[in-house]
C-alpha cells in the first residue's frame, strides 16, 4: 500500500444506530427495553455488544458512538462499558435516520475534519466479520480518496420482499456506481430483480467521509443542515445538549435514503456476501438460530418436541416446554406475557402488540 492511500486510524470512525423499537420481536422488545439490547440468539451478548465487538478490531473504541433515543441512555452505558458519555449520540425526539446521522456527522467533524464513517445498524447479524471487515476497509479507503457516499450491498440470496433494494451499474471494477433505490418489491419485481444480477438487498450499512456526508446534507436538506449547523461551536461541549433539547426537535422527519442517497449522484455500492441477515422477525431469527433435525429452534428454553416442525420457542432460561403436534409457530414466554403466533402471520406481531 502506498503511503498516498494509507489511512490513519484516528481517523476512523463508526456510528452504531440503536434508537429503535423493534416492535416485531414484541414482547420481548417493547419501547422500554428494544430488541438492541437483548440477546436474541443465546449467546451471552446484546444484538448491540456483538455490533460494538464486530467493530472493535478495526476502530478504536473512542472513535464508536452509539446514536439513540435519550432514554436509553443508561441502558447503552451499562451494556458498553468501553465507552463515555461523550460517545452517545442522544435524540430528545425520533426523526427517523437523517437528522440523526447528520448529528452525529457534525460532531464527529468537530472533533476530526479528516474523519472517515461507518453507519452500522444496532440489530443485525453478520456470519463472516472477517470479510465484512476486509470490506469495511476498501470502503473506508475509497471514501477517503474520493468524494463518496459508500453503501454495503448484500448479495441476495432469494426474492425476499421485506428489504429494500440498490440496483447498480455493472462492470469489471469491485465498486459499482449506484443506479437506483427501490424500497420493498412485490414478489414478481423481487424475482425480476434477482433474474438480472444488478440489484442488491439494501442493509443501511453506510460509510463516507465528514466532509461528503456533510456537503451532501447541505445540498440536498439544506434546512435541517442549517438548522443543526448553529450548534458547531457547542458540539462536544457541556453546552451540547441545551443545544440539542431546543433545536434537534425541528429537524425534518426524514430518513436518510430519501433525503440523501436517493438524490445524490456520487453514492456507489460494494456488493458483499457476508451471512448479514437484518433479524427483523422471529421468522428471521429462526434462519439464523442452529436447529435439530425437524427445523426447530430453541432460545434460552429446555424443550421436548413431539411430532413438531420449523418452530422457534423462546423463554426464559432453564424453562422447561413441551411442544406436541405444533408446525412453523412462534412461541414466546417473556415476563408476564406468553405470545403463540403461526411464524406466515408474524406480521401481525407490530399491531397486536398495539392492542395488548
Amino acid at each position: 500500500m502506498n503511503k498516498e492511500t494509507q489511512i490513519s486510524n484516528k481517523n476512523l470512525y463508526a456510528v452504531i444506530m440503536a434508537g429503535g423499537v423493534g416492535s416485531r420481536f414484541w414482547p420481548v422488545s417493547t419501547p422500554e427495553n428494544p430488541k438492541q439490547f437483548h440477546d436474541l440468539l443465546g449467546t451471552g451478548k446484546s444484538l448491540l455488544q456483538q455490533t460494538f465487538d464486530r467493530i472493535l478490531p478495526l476502530v478504536a473504541a473512542e472513535n464508536i458512538l452509539i446514536s439513540t433515543n435519550e432514554k436509553y441512555k443508561e441502558l447503552t452505558l451499562q451494556q458498553l462499558p468501553l465507552i463515555t458519555e461523550n460517545q452517545l449520540v442522544l435524540e430528545p425526539a425520533m426523526r427517523n435516520t437523517a437528522p440523526a446521522i447528520l448529528y452525529t456527522a457534525l460532531k464527529i467533524n468537530a472533533l476530526n475534519p479528516d474523519a472517515l464513517i461507518l453507519i452500522a445498524p444496532s440489530d443485525h447479524w453478520i456470519d463472516r466479520e472477517d470479510i465484512f471487515l476486509e470490506k469495511l476497509l476498501q470502503s473506508y479507503h475509497q471514501c477517503q480518496a474520493q468524494d463518496v457516499l459508500m453503501t454495503m450491498g448484500i448479495v441476495p440470496t432469494y426474492p425476499n420482499t421485506g428489504y429494500g433494494y440498490i440496483q447498480f451499474e455493472k462492470g469489471k471494477t469491485d465498486i459499482k456506481k449506484v443506479t437506483r433505490f427501490t424500497e420493498k418489491p412485490d414478489y414478481e419485481n423481487a424475482v425480476r430483480f434477482i433474474e438480472s444480477g444488478d440489484f442488491l438487498w439494501n442493509a443501511g450499512i453506510f460509510i463516507w467521509s465528514s466532509k461528503s456526508i456533510l456537503k451532501a446534507f447541505q445540498q440536498y436538506l439544506p434546512q435541517t443542515f442549517a438548522l443543526l449547523s448553529q450548534g458547531n461551536a457547542v458540539y462536544n461541549t457541556d453546552k451540547e445538549s441545551e443545544f440539542i433539547q431546543e433545536n434537534y426537535p425541528k429537524s425534518e422527519n426524514i430518513s436518510v435514503d430519501y433525503a440523501i442517497l436517493e438524490k445524490a449522484e456520487n453514492v456507489f455500492v460494494l456488493p458483499v456476501d457476508m451471512g448479514w441477515n437484518d433479524l427483523g422477525t422471529w421468522g428471521a431469527l429462526h434462519q439464523k438460530l442452529d436447529k435439530d433435525a425437524h427445523d426447530n429452534a430453541v432460545v434460552h428454553a429446555q424443550v421436548y418436541f413431539e411430532d413438531a416442525q420449523q418452530n422457534i420457542i423462546r423463554t426464559d432460561k432453564g424453562k422447561k416446554v413441551i411442544i406436541k403436534g405444533l408446525q412453523d409457530f412462534i412461541v414466546v414466554d417473556y415476563q408476564d406475557t406468553l405470545m403463540i403466533v403461526p411464524k406466515n402471520d408474524e406480521q401481525a406481531i407490530k399491531e397486536l402488540s398495539k392492542k395488548i
